[in-house]
């Protein structure tokens, strides 16, 4: 897929670079600059949400799907048809830290085995060779998240290659796929991540706070809960506030700047009535991030 214009990310921007990289592949003249306005209000802003760079795309006139559940078939079939695809992944660059990533596929050589990536931050940037193999490790970190960038016409061949946009089925095709793998290793704490963020996304939360809590135990990077959020969502539908303010808590003594780690830990106190310091950590997230709608309406809940 090309001509591609490449971008370099400025600080913790890979997200606004990524899909700026794939406009351009639409003949777009769109600047980093411009998404980092619309998809982030403070340039501490550590993570943006494949749900914000979807918005992003589609209010420049393309269309996009946020998708979990993925694999190395539908992303070859929708690079086929010429559909961008970004991709969000596990990435230790220069043997830093482990943190969350997004990158954009423009082609794949299965003569090589490896896709073709667009990065912006890894060297050379332009043609980044991806091996099926080391791509798919990594990118299990997210549930296998993809976000394909295409135009209106091309919406029913996206259903048609990737199925429904509709959550359920999504989450259904990646906990059969989380079963499979913990099958084959039950040691793998990414995969139990997943399989709690679907169960999660179906309602089913007692099973997922035991999926989360063997992830915990088998250990997870510390940035995790900077990109994900499902064991918040899970441990505070089982009434588990205690875990969800040492989860939170862990988060902001890494760095104050998490809106939806405030947040979480706003709603935990919350529900164990202690209001003022719930309605302060909600004005934490909102400071953070201006714009972060649910803190607003947690406000709003509090008594006066």
């Amino acid at each position: 897929i090309g001509p591609v214009t490449h971008v370099w990310q400025t600080w913790n921007n890979c997200g606004p670079a990524t899909v700026t990289m794939a406009l351009s592949t639409f003949g777009r003249a769109e600047s980093q600059a411009a998404a980092v306005n619309f998809l982030k209000t403070s340039k501490d802003d550590k993570n943006v949400d494949p749900s914000e760079l979807v918005s992003y795309a589609r209010a420049r006139g393309l269309n996009a799907d946020w998708r979990v559940g993925g694999d190395l078939v539908i992303l070859k079939r929708l690079l086929a048809e010429s559909i961008p695809v970004i991709v969000e992944v596990g990435f230790n660059p220069d043997g830093k830290d482990w943190m969350g990533h997004y990158r954009l596929l423009v082609g794949y050589d299965d003569g090589t085995a490896r896709f073709t990536a667009y990065d912006s931050y890894l060297a050379p940037g332009v043609n980044v060779p991806q091996p099926y193999d080391k791509f798919d490790s990594d990118w299990r970190a997210f549930n296998r998240t993809f976000i394909p960038i295409f135009r209106p016409a091309q919406a029913a061949v996206v259903v048609a290659i990737a199925g429904s946009a509709d959550t359920e089925p999504q989450h259904l095709r990646a906990l059969a796929t989380a079963s499979r793998e913990l099958a084959e290793n039950p040691k793998d704490a990414f995969v139990w991540f997943n399989q709690g963020m679907s169960l999660t996304s179906l309602g089913r939360t007692a099973e997922a706070a035991e999926s989360f809590d063997q992830a915990r135990l088998l250990k997870l990077p510390w940035r995790m809960l900077w990109y994900q959020f499902g064991p918040f969502d899970a441990y505070l539908a089982e009434g588990r506030l205690n875990d969800v303010l040492t989860l939170a808590n862990a988060n902001l003594a890494q760095t104050s700047d998490l809106e939806e780690s405030h947040f979480f830990k706003g709603r935990a106190l919350q529900e164990s009535g202690r209001f003022a310091e719930a309605r302060a950590s909600y004005l934490r997230a909102l400071a953070a991030n201006s714009r972060y709608v649910p803190a607003y309406h947690y406000l709003s809940t509090l008594p006066n």
